[in-house]
């Protein structure tokens, strides 16, 4: 077998070559502008620009303990953006994660306030129930979408609704999910404490650098799906679904079995997701819990082009500004002028990505109409 000639090896890089350059340039601008625009929006507020970049760089990256904070933020982001990766692959959308996230951490709370023994089998069943919670949340669309035809998009969005009442409900009623009654105190809207049993350790201590354990279970769930998709049988028919539907089902994969699971898998990744957060920082159930990381960790698969390893360091800017922000707020920066350069700096991030799928759909269309 004779190997391709030199010149054509050379011809073949180039484009690649250039098209890498062009993505760097790109985000290059893009992360240029936002900046640009953030600071005219905070030096028209009457705050100073660079005490509020200096402020998000403090809260994300200054330090140990920042730095364990974006990790911490990032670990939900990262596992959102895998299971939304897998559905995208079997040519699903899936943006429900928002939702799914908080039925997974209501069932995650259900387990750990109630399941008896040792910390670290009730931490296991928690996060074991948390990930199948948002599965079945996933599936109602699941079921909807091949049995009655409902769009999976329209299915998963309109299951965020219903989520946010279901967890609503739950808190507020003393038997169900209603934190315990105190004399003289007024209920809150929330769920008792997890139990500091069934907590995830952390591993280092503040001020120092410091994270929780959640972030050796999306490393590894990360690392297993990517292998799975790239090097697994499950994984080609997952692709071959998406690439080709109508092939998919003449080479017998079944679009129930492999999309509905595929649908079924990105729940359960926005569920654990929600039992990290729940047991992980947040530890009581609360309407709020979710706080967007279904819809951020819909966006770190967008920007990661669904590639899995890629999502890993996407995660970690979205956590960054979500510690940077956080921070700031902290700092007497009115959270609505936070909310603005956050939005901007995730928009910068976005940008390039969904204008490369712009590019690469319009040449598929001129070439398909030549």
């Amino acid at each position: 077998m004779t190997s391709p000639p030199l010149g054509a090896a050379r011809a073949t890089s180039t484009p690649r070559a250039a098209a890498r350059l062009r993505a760097v340039l790109t985000y290059a601008a893009s992360l240029t502008v936002a900046l640009a625009l953030a600071t005219a929006v905070v030096t028209l507020s009457g705050h100073s620009a660079a005490d509020t970049l200096l402020a998000l760089y403090q809260g994300s990256l200054e330090g140990g303990a920042s730095l364990g904070q974006t990790v911490d933020e990032a670990v939900p982001l990262l596992l959102v953006a895998v299971g939304a990766v897998v559905c995208t692959r079997a040519g699903l959308f899936n943006i429900g994660q928002e939702g799914q996230v908080l039925i997974g951490a209501t069932a995650g709370a259900a387990i750990a306030l109630s399941a008896p023994g040792p910390g670290p089998l009730v931490l296991a069943l928690t996060l074991a129930g948390s990930a199948l919670g948002g599965a079945l949340w996933a599936g109602v669309a699941a079921v909807l979408h091949y049995r009655r035809g409902v769009d999976v998009v329209i299915g998963t969005l309109l299951l965020v609704f219903v989520a946010g009442q279901v967890v609503s409900y739950a808190v507020n009623r003393d038997f169900l999910l209603q934190e315990s009654a105190v004399p003289g105190q007024i209920l809150a809207p929330q769920s008792d404490p997890v139990p500091e049993a069934a907590r995830l350790p952390r591993l280092g201590e503040y001020p120092d650098f410091n994270v929780g354990g959640g972030v050796f279970l999306a490393l590894a769930v990360t690392l297993l799906l990517a292998f799975l998709l790239r090097h697994g049988t499950w994984g080609f028919k997952v692709r071959m679904l998406g690439l080709n539907p109508v092939a998919a089902r003449r080479a017998g994969v079944s679009a129930g079995w492999i999309g509905g699971g595929a649908l079924l898998l990105s729940g359960a990744c926005a569920g654990l997701a929600g039992g990290v957060v729940l047991t992980g920082g947040v530890y009581r159930l609360q309407p709020g819990l979710a706080d967007n990381v279904g819809w951020e960790g819909l966006l770190v698969a967008l920007v990661a082009r669904n590639r899995p390893l890629l999502a890993v360091p996407v995660a970690l800017f979205f956590g960054a500004l979500r510690a940077g922000g956080g921070f700031l707020a902290s700092t007497g920066v009115p959270r609505y002028l936070v909310s603005v350069v956050t939005a901007l700096l995730v928009l910068a991030a976005v940008f390039p990505a969904a204008y490369a799928e712009l590019r690469a759909r319009r040449r598929r269309g001129s070439g398909g109409g030549a």
